[in-house]
């Protein structure tokens, strides 16, 4: 569900046009997605869809199979970014998009750039540990979700007359 403490966190960071995950500070309790593009901006799924198309290169149950070279400059097949979207009991997101003037990325400097950072939690990419379980789609939701499951999710049961994740 949406949250707004992780999108201004997300915010302040994309604010800051550094190609690095952070704040410090906050990564011991957060997991983190960034992605950049140059030139013309046209939709958010420029941005996430790398993320997703990493899946190509994950092998259930363990992301550290694919992890690549970092951090100096990232090859190898990359999968993190998927795993962190699928996290199991990460239940919680917040991103900002930001245009920055000039951004360092990897040694080179990027004009005019597209820079979008998203905050999860809880965490995911825990070393040793698959992102979610085999079995039926639904079947180990949070008590508090109320049973509610939607396209093989669970998903926040309805709350008086709204979500709960409108709130």
């Amino acid at each position: 569900m949406w949250d707004e403490t992780l999108s201004k966190s997300a915010e302040d960071w994309a604010h800051a046009c550094l190609w690095e995950h952070g704040p410090r500070h906050l990564l011991r309790f957060l997991g983190q997605n960034l992605s950049v593009r140059t030139g013309r901006y046209r939709s958010i799924l420029q941005l996430v869809k790398p993320w997703h198309d990493e899946v190509k290169d994950y092998v259930f149950p363990y992301p550290q199979d694919c992890n690549p070279r970092c951090p100096l400059k990232c090859y190898g097949p990359m999968c993190t970014h998927y795993t962190q979207m699928v996290w199991a009991t990460t239940n919680k997101v917040g991103c900002a998009v930001h245009t920055c003037h000039n951004m360092n990325v990897w040694g080179n400097v990027w004009k005019r750039v597209t820079y979008l950072v998203c905050n999860y939690s809880s965490k995911g990419n825990w070393i040793g540990e698959a992102p979610y379980k085999v079995g039926v789609p639904c079947s180990a939701c949070p008590p508090s979700y109320g049973g509610s499951c939607s396209n093989n999710m669970c998903f926040p049961a309805l709350n008086t007359n709204y979500l709960q994740w409108f709130k």
